[in-house]
Parts: structure tokens; C-alpha cells; sequence
């Protein structure tokens, strides 16, 4: 026995060191990526480094191309493979100790700042940001210094035409803005794959993340505008404005910069908070657009300047194909829903409120009637007409790589309104080790506040629909629901959830992992083998077709004809990887899959509404008696969470909120008031 344990031990040993080393190796490449990014502006680099760098790596078989793809492309996808190898061997280790470091970063993620637009940012985050504008400072200033240190000659850097001082370093300013726009646009596109090991690698979701995109957006669409108004004013100075009308065979064409600034504008235009909310669909349609703004970026600047950026496209592009077909089973997880009836072509985002391992065979969420999409959907589920099916596609679900609520001895969840649902899926997590596994819990405090009695309904739903009614009464929970919008229970406050049971058909499909429980893995086989055969399909184009034309000399092929071309490769490479490996696991898992059966569609019933009693304001369920008794219901006012938050019992409380904006920021400004060094808030986003 001894031998076995000492052997088990050894073993661990064994992983966590090839962990920690595939860890260091990824934040090595990543930082020597970096760094080719700090001192690209730099003089030494424009004139030693990089002419180096042409010359070695200039090939007949790349040509200027394969400089820019193993500089700035190669690494980031290669720390992605790394990343897929590393999250397939998390899957396979005890890391029931990793939340010991975590501990020790508690400070770090205490909420430092909790105001508009930012939102809530932790001191990890906010540190992150001020380097990343750090970045983008030294990065444009440098440039403008080097540039500028050489302008005293008057001279336009594409013709040479003499010009006044101040016109020349317009034009180089322009320019140097544009390059800066290349540096966001580098990380603009990590916050929003989904199924990336890019994020998880750092602790991090993309729904999580999300925030990033949209503040990488806003600052790449503000820089290549200023870049386009340079060029404009300067073509109007110098008498060029017909330089706009220009589509060059090679270098720079201006067409397609001003139609990919067009395509920017209007996306850009419809991102704000007040438009996307009143009209997302506006919002969904036109940013799509994203499309036409990197196809026209690409024949604007062509294919071997594109490279700069091209591992965040490239990943996405792999995540956008298989994006329908992924799937991840935990708490906290958010699916993406589309109901062909209502919309062919939106899809909507919604928190999963049931547990995997509880209800292995369920998934449930829970959508509030607001919104054209969601009324549509009442519309159609409330019909008179009674349906015998809904067709419902379903992408995901995506959700945290660990369930970091689980290290905390006790926890606070603060809801508002439909916020809870996130909390559900906790709780339902909670009963499944307590009762399954017989694992100790954290205590919860649900604080959760609804408009009406009506309301409290919801917390039914924190039984699961095939459970046990007593599986709540082995948990340390205590539920305080406030109604803020009556003084007490109402007579109607009745409401019946009702119950639509749908016929399956043998075709339907369960949700599962299409790539299987080596889904890591595999996605590193579709991601390099599709890399390397891209690599081979541009060499034999620029060895065989390109090269004789011009011999590299960038000045005879068509940049425009080049950039499609990549364009085609790339799509064929990643929808050929990605494919072979969806259709061999697909074959695998049909073995071990069980036949869905066309079974009789129960008769469409209704659970039994929450009733109240003013007098005592408690909550009572029949025969829900677990969750009367963890349940005390408060009417006429919002619950002072200043005061439950500092005066609950528990020397390290994870603090966890989901609703209204004021509600979360309270909440975050609390545990960051340093009045109480036991609430650690938990940034995790539940809104996409």
C-alpha cells in the first residue's frame, strides 16, 4: 500500500512539474512576442533588426510573407497548441491544491476600481490595462520620435515630393497610426474565441473577457479613424484628393483602407450601451460587418503586412467553424440558443440553471419575456395551437475553466431579478457533492431581490426537476428574498409555472462534446495540422506561380489577387482539419450513443405556485419544505446589502453578484472598502 501511495505521489509529482514547465515555456514565447512588438518602433529595430530579419528569412518559398508569419504568427498559435496540451493535462490532475496561490493573489483581485465605463476591475486587471496603454503609448511616441528626428528633410515617404515640413509629418503620423491600430488589432480578436485555450491558459472566459474586446474596439476604430481623417486632410492640402479614388496593383491601396473604415464606422456606430440595448438587433446584423472590415484591411495593407494580426483572426476562424459543435458541461456555463421559428439566423446567449453532473441528461435555462426575440418566443411557446415540436439549435455551452466558488468556506450570492439563474446552477453543483459525493460545501447566503411576490417563484427552480425535495436540506443554505415593489404578499401573487412537453424525433442530437473527452487535444491537431498544411499550400504558390512572375521583389504580383488567394488556403486548411477530426469523433461517439426514442409526450402539466402569508412573511412551497424552511421573504424594500455583507460570520467568504449594474457595483464597492478583509468578490461576468 505504501509502495502505491509513494508511487500515486510521484506520479502527481510528475504532472504538476510538466504543468508549471508548459506553463513557463508558453509565458517565455509570449513574452519574447512581446517584446518584438516593444521594440518594433525603436531605431535599432527599423534599421539593423529588421532588415536582418528580411534578408534571412526572405525565401523563394515565402518570400517577405514568411518574415512576418514566424515573427509575429507562429508564436502565438504555437502558445495555443501549448495551451491545448496543458488544459488536456489539467483534465487529467488532482488540482484540488490550486487554490492556495490563488489566495495569495487575493489582494490583486480585490476590486480597486468600480465606476462607469469600466465597470468593476480588479487591481490584477486594472495593472494589465495601465501596461497595455503603457504599450500603446511608448509604441506610437517612439515611432514619431524615431520618424520625426529624420524629417527635417521635406519629402513625402512614398514619392519623395517635396513638401512643407508640416504636411510630411502629417503624412508620418498617419502612417505610425495605422501601425498603431496593427498592435490593438493584434489582441482584438483573443477576448471573443470561445474555444480557445488562449484564456483558460491565464484564468480567464471569454465571456468573462468580453469587456476587453469591447474596449480593444472602441481604441482600434478611434486610431484607424484618426488615420484616415490624416489622410484625408493631407491629400486635401497637397492637392490629391483623388488619391482616394486609388486602388493600386502593389503597396498600399486606398479603396479598400476607405471601405474597411466605412465597414468599422457603421459597426462601431451601433456598439454603444444605449443603442445595442434598445436595438440588438441592429446591433447583431451590422456587426457582422467585421467581415468586410478584415477582408478590406487585407487589401489594403496585403496579405504579408495582414500577418501582423493574423493569429487572432486564425484562431478565431478555427473557433467560428467549429463554435456549433463545441461543447463544455459545468456551472456557470452560458449557451447560445437559436430557435429557427423565431429568427434563422440570431443567436442569444443564456446562463445555464441546471447542473450537468446532477441532471446529466437535462439542460435547462431560464429566458425573461423582454426583447422583440424573447416576446416572439411567448408568443409562439403560448400559442393556442398546440405544437407537437420546437426546433432549437444550441451552441455550447461555454463556461469557467474551474469552479472557483468551490475553495471558499462559505459563500454570498447577490441577485436582482432574473440574476439568480447563474446561482442556480451553483446551488444544484452544491447538491450534487453533498448528496452524490458526500463532499463537505461552503455555507450560501442567497440574498436575491424581485419586483413582485410573483417573482419568488423562481426560486423553485433551485430544485432540480428530477431530484429529491430533500436535496436542499442537506446544504448550509439561507435564502433572503426581498420584494421590493409591495408592502406585502398579494392575492394574485399566484403563478403558476407551466410545463410544454415536446415529442422528440430519432434524428435530434444530444448536446455533447463533438470533439470527445480529448476535445483539447484534438483541437491542437486542428489548429497546427491546418497551420502547417496553409504553410505548405503559400509555398507552393509563391515557389511555383508567384516567385517567377516578380522574384520576390513585391512590385509585379497583384497584393489584392495574393491576399485572396491566402484567404481561399486558409478557409480550405481549417474547414478540412477541422472537419476530418468532427467526423471521426462523431463516428466514435455514434458507437457509445444512445438512440433517442420517440417517445409519447406527457401531458402538458403545471407545478404548484408559491403561496404567502403576510404575517409572519415567510415562504411556503407544498411540499417544497427544505426550501420554506431556508427561505425568509422581506417586502417593501431592497435589502441592505452594506449591512448582511459586513456583518456575516466566515473567515474567507466568496462574494459572488448577477443582476442590475447598481446592484453589482454596490456589491463590488463593499468588498473592496477594505471594512471587511473576509469578502473576496468574485469578477465573474454573467452578462455576454
Amino acid at each position: 500500500m505504501d509502495k502505491a501511495v509513494r508511487g500515486l505521489l510521484r506520479r502527481t509529482g510528475s504532472k504538476r512539474m510538466i504543468l508549471k514547465a508548459t506553463r513557463l515555456l508558453a509565458a517565455i514565447v509570449f513574452a519574447g512576442w512581446l517584446m518584438i512588438w516593444i521594440v518594433r518602433p525603436t531605431k535599432t529595430y527599423q534599421n539593423q533588426w529588421s532588415p536582418q530579419l528580411l534578408s534571412e528569412t526572405d525565401s523563394t518559398y515565402f518570400g517577405r510573407q514568411g518574415t512576418n508569419i514566424l515573427i509575429y504568427t507562429f508564436p502565438i498559435l504555437f502558445i495555443s497548441v501549448l495551451g491545448c496540451i496543458y488544459l488536456h493535462l489539467v483534465q487529467r490532475t488532482d488540482n484540488s491544491q490550486s487554490g492556495s496561490s490563488t489566495h495569495r493573489l487575493a489582494a490583486w483581485k480585490r476590486p480597486v476600481v468600480v465606476n462607469w465605463p469600466l465597470g468593476i476591475v480588479s487591481g490584477i486587471e486594472l495593472t494589465f490595462c495601465v501596461m497595455f496603454l503603457l504599450l500603446l503609448i511608448w509604441f506610437y511616441t517612439m515611432y514619431l520620435v524615431v520618424y520625426f528626428s529624420n524629417s527635417h528633410h521635406s519629402h513625402s515617404e512614398d514619392t519623395g515630393e517635396k513638401l512643407q515640413l508640416w504636411q510630411t509629418r502629417l503624412d508620418g503620423a498617419g502612417i505610425r497610426l495605422a501601425l498603431l491600430g496593427d498592435l490593438c488589432c493584434a489582441f482584438l480578436f483573443f477576448p471573443v474565441i470561445r474555444g480557445s485555450s488562449l484564456l483558460p491558459l491565464v484564468g480567464l472566459t471569454s465571456e468573462s473577457s468580453i469587456r476587453y474586446h469591447v474596449w480593444l474596439g472602441h481604441i482600434t476604430l478611434a486610431v484607424f479613424s484618426a488615420h484616415g481623417v490624416c489622410y484625408i486632410v493631407f491629400w486635401a492640402a497637397t492637392n490629391k484628393i483623388d488619391e482616394m479614388l486609388k486602388w493600386d496593383n502593389t503597396g498600399i491601396a486606398n479603396v479598400p483602407g476607405e471601405m474597411a473604415i466605412l465597414a468599422g464606422l457603421i459597426m462601431w456606430a451601433t456598439t454603444f450601451p444605449r443603442i445595442r440595448r434598445k436595438m440588438f438587433e441592429l446591433f447583431f446584423y451590422t456587426h457582422q460587418l467585421y467581415i468586410a472590415f478584415l477582408f478590406f484591411y487585407m487589401l489594403h495593407v496585403g496579405v504579408s503586412h495582414f500577418c501582423v494580426i493574423l493569429p487572432g483572426v486564425y484562431l478565431f476562424m478555427v473557433d467560428r467553424y467549429l463554435r456549433f459543435l463545441q461543447s463544455r458541461a459545468k456551472p456557470l456555463s452560458v449557451v447560445f440558443i437559436n430557435v429557427p421559428g423565431v429568427s434563422s439566423l440570431q443567436w442569444h446567449p443564456f446562463t445555464v440553471s441546471s447542473s450537468s453532473r446532477l441532471e446529466p441528461e437535462l439542460l435547462s435555462v431560464i429566458i425573461k419575456k423582454e426583447g422583440s426575440w424573447t416576446q416572439k418566443l411567448c408568443r409562439t411557446l403560448s400559442s393556442p395551437v398546440p405544437q407537437e415540436r420546437l426546433d432549437v439549435s444550441v451552441e455550447g455551452p461555454y463556461g469557467p475553466v474551474s469552479k472557483n466558488f468551490l475553495r471558499y468556506d462559505s459563500l454570498i450570492l447577490v441577485s436582482g431579478g432574473s440574476g439568480i439563474t447563474p446561482f442556480i446552477s451553483i446551488i444544484r453543483e452544491l447538491i450534487y457533492r453533498r448528496t452524490t459525493l458526500n463532499r463537505p460545501t461552503p455555507a450560501v447566503l442567497l440574498i436575491c431581490a424581485f419586483k413582485t411576490s410573483a417573482d419568488l417563484t423562481m426560486l423553485d427552480l433551485l430544485l432540480p426537476v428530477s431530484g429529491n425535495i430533500s436535496d436542499l436540506s442537506g446544504l448550509d443554505l439561507r435564502i433572503e428574498a426581498f420584494v421590493t415593489r409591495e408592502k406585502s404578499a398579494t392575492d394574485d401573487a399566484q403563478n403558476n409555472i407551466q410545463t410544454i412537453w415536446f415529442k422528440p424525433l430519432p434524428s435530434d442530437v444530444p448536446i455533447a462534446p463533438v470533439l470527445g473527452p480529448n476535445g483539447w487535444l484534438w483541437l491542437a491537431a486542428i489548429v497546427s495540422s491546418s497551420f502547417v498544411a496553409f504553410l505548405v499550400l503559400i509555398s507552393i504558390l509563391q515557389r511555383c506561380y508567384i516567385y517567377p512572375i516578380d522574384h520576390n521583389t513585391n512590385k509585379v504580383f497583384s497584393y489584392s489577387s495574393r491576399s485572396v488567394l491566402n484567404v481561399l488556403f486558409i478557409c480550405i486548411c481549417i474547414m478540412a482539419a477541422a472537419s476530418a477530426a468532427v467526423l471521426w469523433n462523431k463516428r466514435e461517439n455514434s458507437k457509445q450513443e444512445k438512440q433517442i426514442q420517440n417517445i409519447d409526450a406527457p401531458t402538458p402539466t403545471t407545478s404548484p405556485g408559491s403561496r404567502f402569508y403576510n404575517a409572519d412573511r415567510e415562504l411556503e412551497s407544498v411540499p417544497q419544505d427544505s426550501l420554506v424552511k431556508a427561505t425568509k421573504v422581506h417586502f417593501g424594500g431592497r435589502p441592505p446589502l452594506k449591512k448582511m455583507l459586513l456583518e456575516f460570520d466566515g473567515s474567507n467568504v466568496g462574494v459572488m453578484a448577477s443582476g442590475p449594474r447598481g446592484m453589482r457595483h454596490e456589491v463590488a464597492t463593499i468588498c473592496s472598502s477594505g471594512l471587511a478583509d473576509n469578502l473576496h468578490f468574485e469578477s465573474i461576468s454573467f452578462s455576454w
